[in-house]
């Protein structure tokens, strides 16, 4: 059911981090909504040719929403291959009238956090590939720096890294929908089954929990020196 595809997915984080930073939410679908509904209505109908063009539209923000909460390629690659598995089995349940990627989006979540509970030890091991500790992304192309500044983006990425890792499930799922994805509040909170207030809340936890992380990293990176 569509492997080919996944086998065709970058490989290895510096093609992903270029995948990611080329390919962003507002351009990930080229169809028209109308053309999606139609595909998701023939899909339903056990159209698998339809469902492939889904998948084909949709699983670069799959693999790397599921890359940015689990934290590694082959964990990454089998939370997409589930989440599809997952779309294909309950697309008879989607409604029409819902945001197709806001209910894809609950899904990937459910399904790393489920991937997660089987895998502790992968918790400790969380890649942010993009993420910023304000309200946007962190994306540098080092073509478009000298080596130096370059050099310094990655060490924040780096950084960053780290500190996202340290969060907990819930906080560290809805910045990386919010400030990542860059999906409104309201839609996070229906995603996290939540409240706006409380992803807000989460949201502004997890942004002080990294900044301190990484002050406390740079002082005691001066005091080494």
């Amino acid at each position: 059911m569509g492997s080919r595809e996944f086998a065709q997915m970058p490989s290895g984080a510096h093609d992903m981090a270029l995948a990611i930073e080329i390919l962003s939410p507002v351009n990930a679908l080229t169809q028209t909504q109308t053309s999606l509904t139609l595909l998701i209505e023939r899909a339903a109908s056990g159209d698998t040719a339809a469902f492939e063009q889904i998948m084909i539209h949709s699983q670069q923000r799959v693999m790397a929403m599921t890359w940015r909460m689990l934290g590694n390629e082959a964990d990454a690659r089998d939370a997409s291959q589930e989440v599809f598995l997952r779309v294909y089995k309950h697309l008879g349940r989607f409604k029409q009238d819902q945001d197709f990627f806001a209910w894809l989006y609950r899904i990937t979540v459910n399904v790393c956090r489920d991937l997660a509970k089987k895998r502790q030890h992968q918790s400790n091991r969380f890649t942010s590939l993009t993420a910023d500790t304000n309200e946007a992304a962190l994306a540098v192309t080092a073509g478009q720096e000298d080596a130096e500044e370059a050099l310094i983006h990655t060490q924040q990425r780096q950084l960053i890294t780290r500190a996202m890792a340290t969060l907990p499930e819930k906080e560290r799922a809805s910045i990386v929908l919010r400030d990542v994805e860059g999906l409104p509040t309201d839609e996070v909170a229906r995603i996290m089954n939540s409240s706006p207030t409380t992803v807000r809340s989460q949201i502004s936890s997890a942004r002080k929990k990294i900044k301190i992380y990484c002050e406390q990293y740079l002082r005691r990176k001066e005091r080494s020196q």
